[in-house]
């Protein structure tokens, strides 16, 4: 399960269109109210994220209030349309208070995103899954648009070169999910003519589509019953069902029990359900501050019953560095690649890197957050700028030419 990204906010989810199951309005917080659960399969942990897995981070942090904005057709509106929930068959009786509560705060609360329009597509919804792994709903907004609006089919970006994929993709971060989504198209245009498929065990053999995806795109894109457990809903059943703070680094069979036996059994209410239960991790229940006061099913949360206690996972948890890493390291050797027009020398490569820290350091120092002495970033290291291209090399995404330039990649 990805995610990856802060871990409250990295998943988005679409609004598919569906009716919400009559429910009841939330209580004023109270005694806890015993909730019932299919096959009574009670977690003792659940996962912490990525995207995200995938999280979300991931992707991560849209943490802030819905955005009150008006809806945005999707670019990629000339494809067909993803199908629509039948209006003649509503979603059946929501088998649990905690469900039904959480698609009724769902339908009103529901961020405006573009690939939860009506006229979104199955391959609209699969490239922001890929996106929002690992990266913010915020970031990947203006990157999605523009993405849809040049290549709307898996048939455009496949003819697409691997370079302008890459130019394309920005500053999202993770640049391989750019070359798996670039192959993914490929292979959708050769093995299903160019249409998304809908089942998840085709779907998981597409390049870069791992099961969080695969299920997020069977529900989001073709309203099918699915378990669609991100970071998000990882903690939110972590805290309302587990009495956990946040649930475990890693994804317990415990909490894939719990999640399965929560899964609705009719696909309008299991897909509502996915999207709401998504929706209420990354904007109330979110990772570093929940905001509890605003939950729709607070009086049935176990670990508010239980006192909020601490995270008991916190001791294997390790906080990812940033600054100094290989990581911003690469992704300060693909800008100065995806900037310019041809081949780039290595010593221009190591000048803008150069120029890239003393920016950074000026405006720490500035700041007042630290030293210019004290700054890690005050000596550039030549051994990893040499490492960190030969890893990108590595992965496809840089080529080295004969006359030892560096570009993006060539067809």
């Amino acid at each position: 399960m990805p995610r990856r990204h802060d871990t409250a906010t990295c998943r988005a989810t679409p609004d598919y269109g569906v009716r919400v199951p009559p429910t009841s309005a939330a209580p004023a917080p109270t005694a806890p109210t015993p909730i019932s659960r299919k096959h009574d399969a009670q977690p003792k942990s659940a996962k912490q994220g990525e995207s995200a897995a995938q999280g979300v981070p991931a992707p991560q942090g849209d943490s802030g209030p819905p955005r009150a904005t008006a809806p945005q057709a999707d670019p990629g509106a000339s494809a067909s349309p993803a199908p629509q929930a039948n209006p003649a068959t509503p979603p059946g009786p929501a088998p649990d208070p905690l469900i039904g509560r959480t698609v009724a705060w769902f339908a009103a609360a529901r961020r405006d995103l573009p690939w939860r329009a009506p006229s979104r597509t199955p391959w609209g919804v699969l490239v922001s899954e890929v996106m929002l792994q690992q990266t913010p709903v915020a970031r990947v907004e203006p990157v999605w648009r523009a993405w849809l609006g040049r290549w709307p089919t898996p048939a455009a970006l496949a003819a697409a070169p691997t370079a302008d994929v890459l130019r394309a993709w920005d500053r999202l971060g993770y640049p391989r999910r750019a070359l798996r989504l670039h192959e993914c198209a490929r292979v959708v245009v050769e093995r299903h003519g160019g249409t998304v498929p809908a089942d998840e065990a085709a779907l998981r053999a597409l390049p870069g589509v791992g099961e969080y995806t695969a299920a997020a795109v069977a529900a989001f894109a073709f309203g099918r019953r699915a378990l669609v457990v991100d970071t998000n809903v990882r903690r939110v059943l972590a805290r309302a069902v587990g009495g956990v703070a946040l649930p475990a680094p890693t994804p317990t069979a415990a909490e894939r029990q719990t999640a399965t036996a929560l899964v609705p059994d009719d696909d309008a209410t299991a897909v509502a359900w996915a999207a709401a239960s998504m929706e209420l991790g990354a904007l109330v229940c979110t990772a570093r501050s929940p905001r509890c006061g605003e939950c729709p099913v607070g009086d049935l949360c176990a670990w508010r019953a239980a006192g909020h206690p601490g995270d008991e996972h916190a001791h294997r948890r390790r906080a990812q560095a940033w600054h100094g890493t290989d990581r911003q390291c690469r992704g300060r050797i693909m800008a100065v690649l995806r900037g310019a027009p041809g081949p780039v020398p290595r010593s221009v490569i190591d000048a803008a890197i150069d120029a890239a820290i003393g920016a950074a350091i000026s405006t720490a120092v500035g700041a007042g957050t630290r030293s210019a002495g004290a700054a890690p970033e005050s000596r550039p290291d030549r051994a990893q700028v040499t490492r960190c291209l030969a890893g990108l090399i590595e992965d496809g995404l840089v080529e080295q030419t004969p006359a030892r330039a560096y570009r993006l990649p060539a067809d």
